[in-house]
């Protein structure tokens, strides 16, 4: 019976990681929604998924923006020119942006299954034309 119940666990943990999706990030110049972007902005989802942002450009990097993950996520900020790969575990919003151009709009709002922080997030003063962007972002959300 111990067995039975030992493969029944270890199946059921090898097929939600083979269920894990990678969504691809490009950091550009410029994209359909302008310049100074991420491509796709907005990324519906689920735990355990990775968001793998792409350096098409030179000079973005990708950094997460104060009172913007969800409860237990640490802040991160990637070097420059690099590519970057985020493993999203928690439920909620991660806001992000690009250090040198968030006042230009630079950034990308990632749902991590239920947007659990939503009004945290929302209550987060933006700079420039990221706040404009940051609504188009929230009204995304599911």
């Amino acid at each position: 019976m111990f067995k039975k119940i030992s493969y029944a666990v270890v199946f059921a943990c090898t097929a939600a990681i083979a269920q894990a999706e990678t969504f691809e990030v490009k950091m550009l110049n410029k994209g359909e929604a302008g310049a100074m972007v991420f491509e796709p902005a907005y990324v519906k989802a689920m735990p355990g998924d990775v968001i793998h942002f792409i350096a098409t450009d030179k000079g973005h990097n990708v950094e997460s923006i104060k009172g913007m993950l969800p409860e237990g996520v640490e802040r991160f900020k990637s070097k420059f020119n690099v590519d970057y790969e985020l493993t999203v575990d928690a439920e909620g919003l991660y806001g992000l942006k690009c250090t040198p151009h968030y006042g230009m709009g630079m950034v990308a709002l990632i749902q991590v299954g239920e947007a659990v922080n939503l009004e945290e997030a929302q209550g987060v003063t933006q700079k420039g034309k990221s706040k404009g962007r940051f609504e188009d972002l929230f009204a995304q959300v599911q």
